[in-house]
This record gives structure tokens, C-alpha cells and sequence, in this order.
């Protein structure tokens, strides 16, 4: 028979181990190691039969242990000591509470996937992770973020294996009642809730569990709710599961109903109300629009309430390319957001606009995330340095006449949480560490992953069909003094899984060498609608089954966090070999540095930013013709990786001394740890967020107000009406200069006449515009100085401007001048995407050029 209904029964714990309920309760646990321990200490078989969830494993322990436990005064002590150490890290200032200023009151971080632990599964891969470090990182500094995310009933699938490599999918049902996470209720009992209209009169209802990330609240949506119709009901079933109008219905919770939850959630605990809501990624996009709805209902028009809400949000780009961003159908939006559905009240004209995507060379019948969520935020980032170059070059569409390098799309570089995923003898390593100490302390970590893999792939074999009588060979998969390299992520096609079988032949005599073996350990889950990317894994599979060398390469089934916890440490090499630009950061390599694993990678993302010979190798990627042709790109590259490995990685891990020590290794591991350690925490991430991006948003938000916004929206719309007439029609510079004049420190005289139109002096700004030139003409390291009224109007109406250039370089050089929106609640000179420029056909109008 089967169960119509689930549900958990909770053990009755005793007065004297309460405090064990509170510290299960706390996702603190999952990095801080002195509370895991405490928990391994309750009944180790039943923690780890529950995962290494202690929330599951109270639950299953028998009472006469509970009672021996509550005898135990060693314990006790120990117990009331963790419990007043998480009192402590609650409630004592922290790094935030130290920032000058006024710092944002609280913050809200949307995301559709959140990986805190692997006993909350809901991520499917690095955006998640990044979230939960992010979390994670804002609760150790005090930063008074509120997390937002849904709370998906299967979280993301399964992964298994097929007896031919084929990858399989398995839903299991989370049951909220065995996570640790708790039901926000109203002072009556009932669980709180949160609503969304639907077309036709439908009702979206959701109601919102809590997980504590330490100091850090994280609400998750569920519309497992009995009085939503049943294809309601199923909108948070799965992550990035179901069709474009269950997608879009994921996304208007987690925007639009994740604000209201918000609102609920201060509300019922009297945390203050977010100034600033930073959007992690376009699938939380529709949190702006529902928080004009909001303004609107103050009596504020769409225009005033869009300034205030740009004032306050944060949007983080993560994907490199437009094929990445979630897109809609323009009348599928509508039918949703207009007055039948979600935001009445709300012009759906002005919404399908901040969607629109023509400006980026898209279909004009698409509603773009990306787009809505650039131009809904007054501050957006990429998540690293080249990242941030990429998005630039992405959306500059956005802002015509601008130079990419001029729009108001920053960077700030992902970053890793080294209390969860640097090992535990890593982290107590002490700075004086001999090279001998280094070593043996990698031999151990590496054999503990041997272990470990052998394990796995007995599991997957077994789950693929084998007897235990066939499985001999499993006790001899890896060798725990072979170099090991690690591979694990998603397997989308640029990642390129399968670039290390390009050649077969070549792969296998690396993994056979006689003197210098290398071994290989990968895993990743492709998408379930991506039979691409499945193809790769079973090509990976099949030739990690071959007899001849399934004891130096496996394939691990079911990658999440428990897995890479183990991997990280246990690898002496971590592998990225993606199409150059498409990581956009790619953090797994950061988690591998933190443990003393030195990076093998292609220069993108962070290791673009951050490669030194010290931390590791860099894999050359093709350039020119070579890297227009898909084949012959990879050949190089991968035969660039296996010199790599052959010829540098290899030997330098095999060269060892009379002690049997490899110096030059373990000085990589030394610098890897000391040098590039501290660069890709997520403390640094968090702190550059604070300071650059979080603080900046809320002193704007404070400073403009309803009759300030109000002001600015009625200028931009003047401003906007006015600008066709405003030109640049005559520019001089110089008295007499000839090419042939222009000397390093000269100071020569501009003059331009401007025509603006309506608008006034005070409406805009004219600029000089100075730099090196390239062979055609485009200005170089461009550098800008202000040109001031020089005069009345000429009888045509037009204002002359002067100023003077400095020419403090040598080489071809070249300016320019150019007129911009001015005003003083601006954040950026590119915010409205209006410049005017010289044209090309009034002369010396175009500029000057000096070589």
C-alpha cells in the first residue's frame, strides 16, 4: 500500500539537549567544523545514514541514546558551549556593524537556487552555490542580507547511469518537514502566505519556509499549497523543470511574490525593510515591477516609482552569452502582468518595454530577463574582470554611442566560502608548514579520495546492473600516489567535457605511463532536456569502462556538494577547459586553490584575472583563423593539454628529492595557498558588494524620495523629447595646428559651437574627448575633460564651449568632443544611452587627429 499523505515525527528532545535542536536548525553547521563535530559525536552511524544532516538525524535517534546523552555532563558541557558560541555569533558585531556611515538597514538577495548544504538541495550547479556562499559570507561579516529564493519539492534531479553511459534522471520528493527549515506562521498559527493573481480568475497561492544561514534568513516560495489548483500547485516542483509558461510562473513567484514575502517576513519579525534588493541573475527581474506596483499604490506614477525602485537594486549578470538569458513570449508577459493578472494597476505598455529587445539586435515579439533587469537596476555587474568586459560588449545596445568600456556594467570577481570548502587539516595548517608536512598532508587527502571514489563506483555499478561478483576491480580504481586531476561541473557543450578525448591514443598513454601516471576523476550532470550534453557524458563513460584503464579515469554519478567536498582536496590538479570567453567566472577552481590544488585552465573567468606560473598552468587557446574552425580549435587546445600535462604538470609532480619530496610541487601548493587563497574568498566578494554596490544603492534611495525621483523622471522625459535637436556643428583646435605641430605637454585650445534645442546649458555637459588612436581612428585608453559656456548664443541659436586638451602621451593621438545628459541625481553619464556626436561630414567637426 501507499501512503496518501507524509509527514515527520520529531523526537521529544530532553530539557538538557534542547539546545541541540537550535543548533540543528542553524545551517551554521555546515561549515563550522566545532558543531559538526558535536553532531558526530550524538550517534555517528545515524549521521551519516541521514547524509550528514543533523536535522534528519535527530530525528531518527533511538530514546535510550537521547537519555545517555542527557546523562553525559562531558556532553553537556560541550553542548552548552557550542550553543553559547552560536549565541555569540549571532547577536556580537561584526565587521558591518563596524563600516562608517550609514549601511544599508538590510538587504534583499533574490536567486532562484540557493546550495547552503547538500541537505537543502536547491541548486543545480554554480549560480546556486555562488549564492549560498554569498549568504554564507554576508552572516560572517554581519551583513543584515535576507536571502529569497522558491522551495523546490524535488529539488533539482538525481543522476544515475545507464549500462551504456546513457545519463538517467530521478526526482525524489523533498519533504519540508526532514529539511531544515521551518514554516513562517502568522501570530494565529496559520502559515503565512503570499498570493498571486492569474489569468482567468486563478490564484497562485505560496507559503514561505525559512532557513537561518547563521545570521542570514532565507525565505523559499512553495505553491505546494492544497487550495492551488493542481497545475498550480506544481509551479515549484522542480528546479528549472517544465515549458516557457510554468518557467514564467517560477520566475513571477520569485520576483513579484518574493517581495511580498519579504514584506510578510518584516512584518512578523520586525527585521527592518530591505533599502536595497540586489537581483542575482534575470530570473528574479519581475521583483522591480512589483515593488512599482507597490509605489503606485502610494499614489506615484510609473515613471517616479521606476526611479526610486532603479535607485535601490543591484542586477548581477552571470552568462556570457544571449542564448543564457531567459526569454519570453511578449504575449505570454502580458497576459500575466496586465490587469487579468499579477500587477494591476501596472501600464503593461511600460512593462513590455523594460523587456524589450530589439536595442540588443533581438526579436522584437520576445520579452528579455536581462534587459528588464539592467534597465530596472541602477548598478549591475559582471562576476569577473573579463566577464565584465564581455556583458559590456553583450548589452551595449542598451546604451548607443557609448564605447563598451563607458557603460555602467561593472565587475566584481565571484569569490568561494573557505570555512565550507577548504578541509578541515587545510584550514589548521600552520603558516610555517615544511615542504615534507605539505606532502604527506596531500597523500592524505588524496588517498582519502581514492577511498571514496572507489566506493562511488562500486554504488554506480551496482545501479547500472553489475553483480558484486563483477566488481573485483573496484578495489584497485585509483592509486593514492598517482597524480590526480580534477574535472567537475555542468556539462553545457562550451565547457567542453570531452575535449580530453579529442585524442584517445594520446589521453590513454598519459594515464599508462610507465614513470608518470596521471589519473583522472570526473563528474557533472547535463541538463534533462540536453541530449547534447548527455551524448558527452556517455562518450565519457564509455571510454572510463574500457578494462585498460578504468583504474586511472571515472566517471562519478550524482556531482553536488557532499561529492565536491571530498574532490577539491583530494585532487592534486583541477581541470577548466571551457570556449574561451563563455565562463563567466568559473569558481570550482577557487574551491580547488583553497586546499593546495594547483589550477590547469584556460585563461577565462577569475583565472584570466588571477594566473601566476605560481598558482599553476595556463592552456593557450587558438586564436585567428584556427579559432573559427570548431575541429581544428579543439585539436590545438587539446593537444595543448596534453603537452601541459606531459611535458610540465607531470614531471614537476614527479621530480622528487632524497627525502621522496617533490620541492617544486609543494612550493606551488605554498604559494596556491598563501597568495591566491585570500584573493577568491567570498569575504572579499561580499565586502566589494557592501562597499561598491550595496551602500552606494541605498545612500541614492535616501537621497532622491518621491518629490526628488519625481523631478528626475519629468527631466529624463524632457530630455529624452529634446535630444534629436541637440548637435555638435563646428569644432576647432588649435589656432594654426598642423599633425606635424603636435608636441608632447602641449596645451592647444578647443572650440566647439553646440546646438541643444529646448534644452539649456544646465541640461547637459560638453567634453572633450582625448586619447591614443588605433589604424582606424577609434580612440584608445580615452580620457575626458569639460568644456565650459564660452559665450551667448550665436544668431543660429548655437553656444560656443572652450577648454583646452593636454597631450600627455606620444604616438598617434586623436579627440574628439561629444554632448551628454547632465544632471544631478545622475549615477552614471551613459544612464539615459544619449550622446550626440560630431558628424562625419561637417570637417573639422569629426575631430582631430595627431600623429
Amino acid at each position: 500500500m501507499k501512503a496518501i499523505r507524509r509527514f515527520t515525527v520529531r523526537p521529544v528532545l530532553p530539557d538538557t539537549l534542547r539546545p541541540l535542536a537550535d543548533l540543528a536548525r542553524n545551517l551554521r553547521w555546515s561549515w563550522h567544523e566545532p558543531t559538526r563535530e558535536l553532531f558526530e559525536t550524538v550517534d555517528p552511524e545515524v549521521l551519516r545514514a541521514a547524509d550528514g544532516d543533523p536535522v534528519r538525524a535527530l530525528g531518527s535517534i533511538g530514546a535510550g541514546r537521547l537519555a545517555a546523552l542527557a546523562a553525559d555532563q562531558d556532553f553537556l558541557a560541550r553542548l552548552r558551549e557550542a550553543a553559547e558560541d552560536l549565541d555569540r555569533y549571532l547577536t556580537e558585531p561584526r565587521w558591518y556593524q563596524r563600516q562608517p556611515g550609514e549601511p544599508p538597514a538590510a538587504i534583499a538577495y533574490f536567486s532562484p537556487e540557493f546550495g547552503v548544504t547538500a541537505a537543502l538541495p536547491q541548486y543545480s550547479g554554480g549560480l546556486g552555490i555562488l549564492a549560498g556562499d554569498h549568504l554564507k559570507a554576508a552572516s560572517d561579516l554581519g551583513v543584515p542580507l535576507v536571502g529569497v529564493g522558491l522551495l523546490y519539492r524535488h529539488g533539482y534531479f538525481r543522476q544515475s547511469l545507464s549500462r551504456d553511459g546513457w545519463q538517467q534522471e530521478h526526482y525524489p520528493v523533498l519533504d519540508p518537514g526532514e529539511l531544515p527549515v521551518a514554516l513562517l506562521r502568522e501570530p494565529d498559527g496559520s502559515p503565512a502566505r503570499v498570493t498571486l493573481a492569474l489569468p482567468g480568475g486563478r490564484s497562485l497561492h505560496a507559503h514561505i519556509w525559512t532557513a537561518q544561514v547563521g545570521r542570514v534568513p532565507l525565505l523559499m516560495l512553495d505553491s505546494d499549497v492544497e487550495e492551488n489548483a493542481p497545475g498550480e500547485r506544481e509551479v515549484t516542483d522542480r528546479l528549472y523543470g517544465g515549458g516557457s509558461e510554468h518557467r514564467l510562473l517560477q520566475e513571477m513567484l520569485l520576483g513579484i511574490g518574493g517581495v511580498r514575502a519579504v514584506r510578510t517576513y518584516t512584518r512578523l519579525t520586525g527585521t527592518p525593510a530591505p533599502e536595497v534588493f540586489h537581483t542575482n541573475e534575470g530570473h528574479a527581474g519581475f521583483l522591480g515591477l512589483e515593488r512599482i506596483r507597490e509605489l503606485g499604490c502610494q499614489g506615484l506614477d510609473f515613471d517616479t516609482a521606476l526611479e526610486l525602485v532603479r535607485a535601490g537594486t543591484v542586477f548581477t549578470t552571470h552568462t556570457p552569452v544571449p542564448a543564457g538569458i531567459d526569454r519570453f513570449d511578449r504575449a505570454l508577459v502580458a497576459r500575466h502582468l496586465g490587469e487579468d493578472g499579477a500587477l494591476p494597476g501596472v501600464d503593461t505598455g511600460r512593462i513590455l518595454a523594460l523587456g524589450d529587445e530589439t536595442a540588443l539586435g533581438g526579436e522584437p515579439g520576445v520579452f528579455n530577463m536581462a534587459a528588464m533587469g539592467l534597465r530596472l537596476a541602477r548598478r549591475a555587474n559582471g562576476v569577473s574582470t573579463l566577464h565584465g568586459a564581455v556583458s559590456r560588449a553583450m548589452f551595449a545596445g542598451l546604451w548607443p554611442g557609448f564605447d563598451p568600456e563607458e557603460l555602467p556594467l561593472t565587475s566584481i570577481t565571484n569569490g568561494v566560502h573557505a570555512p565550507t570548502w577548504t578541509a578541515p587539516e587545510v584550514a589548521r595548517l600552520g603558516p610555517d608548514a615544511g615542504d615534507r608536512e605539505l606532502w604527506e598532508l596531500r597523500r592524505t587527502l588524496r588517498g582519502r579520495l581514492v577511498t571514496d571514489v572507489r566506493r562511488r563506483v562500486r554504488e554506480s555499478w551496482r545501479q547500472r546492473g553489475a553483480a558484486a561478483a563483477e566488481l573485483g576491480w573496484t578495489d584497485t580504481v585509483l592509486d593514492p600516489d598517482v597524480l590526480t586531476i580534477g574535472f567537475a561541473r555542468r556539462v553545457p557543450s562550451y565547457k567542453r567535457l570531452t575535449l580530453m578525448l579529442r585524442d584517445k591514443d594520446r589521453l590513454r598513454a598519459l594515464l599508462l605511463h610507465p614513470e608518470r601516471p596521471v589519473q583522472l576523476v570526473v563528474a557533472g550532470k547535463a541538463h534533462p532536456r540536453d541530449d547534447g550534453g548527455k551524448k558527452l557524458v556517455r562518450e565519457l563513460v564509455r571510454f572510463a569502462d574500457d578494462p585498460r584503464v578504468r583504474h586511472r579515469i571515472v566517471f562519478l554519478p550524482d556531482y553536488g556538494m557532499g561529492m565536491a567536498r571530498g574532490l577539491y582536496p583530494g585532487c592534486d590538479v583541477w581541470l577548466n577547459n571551457p570556449l574561451r570567453p563563455l565562463e563567466a567566472c568559473g569558481t570550482s577552481g577557487m574551491k580547488a586553490a583553497l586546499n593546495g590544488c594547483l589550477n590547469l585552465s584556460v585563461l577565462d573567468g577569475w583565472w584570466d584575472e588571477w594566473f601566476e606560473p605560481d598558482f599553476g598552468w595556463a592552456i593557450p587557446t587558438a586564436d585567428g583563423a584556427a579559432a573559427l574552425d570548431e575541429d581544428r580549435r579543439d585539436d590545438l587546445e587539446a593537444a595543448a593539454l596534453y603537452e601541459l600535462i606531459e611535458n610540465r604538470v607531470a614531471p614537476r609532480f614527479y621530480d622528487r628529492g632524497p627525502d621522496g619530496v617533490p620541492a617544486g610541487w609543494t612550493a606551488m601548493v605554498r604559494r596556491t595557498l598563501t597568495d591566491l587563497g585570500p584573493k577568491v574568498l567570498a569575504d572579499r566578494m561580499v565586502r566589494e558588494y557592501v562597499e561598491r554596490l550595496y551602500a552606494p544603492a541605498a545612500a541614492d534611495q535616501r537621497a532622491l524620495g518621491p518629490d526628488t525621483a519625481r523631478e528626475l523622471a519629468a527631466w529624463k522625459a524632457r530630455v529624452r523629447a529634446a535630444w534629436p535637436k541637440v548637435s555638435v556643428d563646428h569644432v576647432e583646435v588649435g589656432d594654426d595646428l598642423e599633425e606635424a605641430d603636435a608636441e608632447l605637454g602641449a596645451t592647444p585650445a578647443v572650440r566647439v559651437r553646440v546646438a541643444l534645442g529646448d534644452l539649456g546649458p544646465e541640461d547637459v555637459e560638453v567634453q572633450a574627448v582625448t586619447g591614443r588612436v588605433d589604424a582606424d581612428d577609434r580612440l584608445l585608453d580615452a580620457r575626458t575633460s569639460v568644456l565650459k559656456p564660452a559665450g551667448g548664443p550665436d544668431l543660429e541659436g548655437r553656444i560656443p564651449y572652450a577648454g583646452a586638451l593636454s597631450l600627455d602621451r606620444t604616438g598617434p593621438f586623436g579627440c574628439t568632443v561629444r554632448v551628454l545628459p547632465a544632471h544631478p541625481s545622475l549615477v552614471h553619464p551613459a544612464e539615459l544611452g544619449l550622446v550626440a556626436l560630431p558628424t562625419e561630414t561637417t570637417g573639422e567637426g569629426a575631430g582631430l587627429l595627431m600623429r
